[in-house]
Formats: C-alpha cells, sequence, structure tokens
C-alpha cells in the first residue's frame, strides 16, 4: 500500500486496539480506506485485544471524548479565526486565518486525518494568541472542504484518496506558505502539524522549502530515506510521544536524516502520554504533556522565528 494509505490504516487498527472503537467501526472505517473485510478481519483479530461488543457506533464514527473533567486546552485562549481562500496549484485552496495583534512570525498549521476541525482551527487561535499569525489549510479543498464531510471517518477517506495525486499536498502547503508570507510580510515562517499532519510537516521538510526557518512536526510518519537538505534553514523540532511504539519506531531515522542534514535539531518524547496527546478533544489527551509540549514549541519558535 502507499505510505499514507498505509499510516491511516494503521491509526484505525491502533484505534480499535485501544478500545476506542468497536470491531463494526473499525471495519466500516477500513472498508472506507478500500481494505475489504477478507483482509480487515485477520488484521483485526492480529490485535490480540479482546473481542468487543458491536454496539451502536460513535456519531460520526469518531471516538467521545474522555478528557479529563475540567481540563483545558494547552497554551492561551484562542483569538478568533476567520475561513479564507487563497490562490493554490490546481484551483483556490480553503483554510482558517488567525492574525496576531503584532506578529513575531507566522505559522502554517497542518491537521489530523479528519481535516480542518474546530480542533485545529483553536490551535491557529492559540498561535495567535501567543503572537504569531496561523493559517491552518484545509488539505481537502479540493473537494470542497472538510465542512462538506459529515463523517470524520469519510473525511480521512477522502485524504487518503486525494494522496493518489503525487505531490497534490506539498503544493498545497507551498501555496499555504506564500500566502502566509503575503499576509504576515517580513516575518520569518515556520510550520507545526499534528498526526498526518505531523507526516506533511515532515514531507513538507523533505520537499526542500527554504523558506521554512523553524518546525515542529508532532508524531507524525517521516518518509523513508527522507533528505532534508532542501530546507537548510530550518530548525526542527520533533514531538513524540512515550507510548506511541509505532510512531517512535520511525524517531531514529528522522533524527539520522537531520544530522545527515545538517539542521538544527532537537527531539523530544513525552513521558505517559501517547498518539495524538495534544488534542484536546481526543481520548488520548494528556493535559499535562500538551502544556508542556505547547511551551516547548513556544520556546522554540521564539528562537527560531522571533
Amino acid at each position: 500500500m502507499p505510505d499514507i494509505n498505509e499510516y491511516l490504516t494503521e491509526e484505525v487498527v491502533e484505534d480499535y486496539s485501544d478500545g476506542l472503537i468497536n470491531r463494526r467501526e473499525a471495519l466500516r472505517q477500513l472498508g472506507l480506506l478500500g481494505v475489504g473485510a477478507a483482509i480487515a478481519g485477520p488484521m483485526l483479530a492480529a490485535c490480540g485485544s479482546p473481542e468487543r461488543p458491536d454496539g451502536p457506533p460513535p456519531q460520526n464514527g469518531a471516538a467521545p471524548s474522555s478528557a479529563p473533567v475540567g481540563s483545558a486546552p494547552a497554551g492561551p485562549s484562542p483569538l478568533p479565526s476567520s475561513p479564507i481562500t487563497f490562490a493554490g496549484p490546481r484551483g483556490r485552496l480553503q483554510g482558517a486565518w488567525a492574525p496576531a495583534a503584532d506578529p513575531r512570525g507566522s505559522v502554517l498549521v497542518v491537521h489530523e486525518n479528519r481535516g480542518l476541525t474546530d480542533h485545529i482551527r483553536s490551535v491557529a487561535g492559540r498561535l495567535a494568541a501567543s503572537g504569531y499569525s496561523a493559517l491552518a489549510i484545509d488539505l481537502l479543498s479540493e473537494e470542497g472542504g472538510t465542512a462538506t464531510f459529515s463523517d470524520q471517518a469519510q473525511a480521512t477517506a477522502a485524504l487518503n484518496s486525494a494522496a493518489s495525486a503525487e505531490g497534490r499536498f506539498t503544493a498545497d502547503m507551498k501555496a499555504a506558505i506564500t500566502e502566509l508570507q503575503r499576509r504576515a510580510a517580513g516575518t520569518k515562517t515556520g510550520a507545526i502539524g499534528f498526526c498526518f499532519g505531523g507526516g506533511m510537516v515532515w514531507s513538507l521538510l523533505a520537499s526542500g522549502e527554504p523558506r521554512l526557518s523553524a518546525a515542529a512536526p508532532f508524531y507524525g510518519p517521516t518518509p523513508d530515506g527522507a533528505d532534508f537538505a532542501g530546507s537548510p534553514n530550518a530548525a526542527v523540532l520533533g514531538v513524540y510521544a512515550a507510548l506511541d511504539a509505532r510512531i517512535n519506531a520511525g524517531r531514529d531515522a528522522a533524527k539520522a536524516a537531520l544530522e545527515r542534514a545538517g539542521l538544527t535539531h532537537e527531539i523530544v518524547t513525552y513521558e505517559n502520554a501517547n498518539h495524538a496527546f495534544f488534542n484536546d478533544t481526543g481520548q488520548r489527551y494528556q493535559p499535562a504533556a500538551a502544556a508542556q509540549a505547547y511551551q516547548k514549541v513556544m520556546d522554540w519558535f521564539g528562537e527560531h522565528l522571533g
């Protein structure tokens, strides 16, 4: 399978293994990704997890949040964001724009595998409140935007299909950087992404993007044989979670690629945290790790963006 398809498939299997979705929902989501029942069934059986009752699937195919009661999102209260469109390589692109009052820098925000959600908009707003004008891109713009999908699993499947157009996501992110630099002229530009979006930030670095001065990919898969030499100005903060064995399997390769390219970098791994620990709307949210990671990113951007 293509890398993105493999990654998204593994996400579903891991959600099932961790008890976030039941077997019926896992089979449905795998089917949307093109994995037939004859393959999906053994995949789930291989998890070694106990069988769960096939009750009604969570609303819209999404696991309900189990974040601690009263826990707050990491970072400051977000500034408002506005929906925008801007020029892309294949038509108009969509995004959420959150301008800082007195920008110290600008940041591209890349969403998880559910598309441009309210959570990602809030991340852009928090960055703006911290002094960094932020543009959260919608990588499903060509499909009409994330908002056209009522089911988050269908948005994930649409991202999987869109990935078949080689280079599409990278080209869209580069167009977003162009728009960022137009809207926040005179500032240095960074990028941050989460899960699928973390992988997209790694891919953007590997594509060669000299306009990036900083990047903070969160627990995203690194492209095989990545060469980051084409992004010589990017100071990279790689964020990982100690319990995220699947993504951590590529951590050493990411570090080695950064070293080969001679990039300023730091790899940080948060204990007692799992994949997607920063998402305050998800079941793996870890408030302490999320707060520490946000402050770490702010320190990193402060040093390398301004």
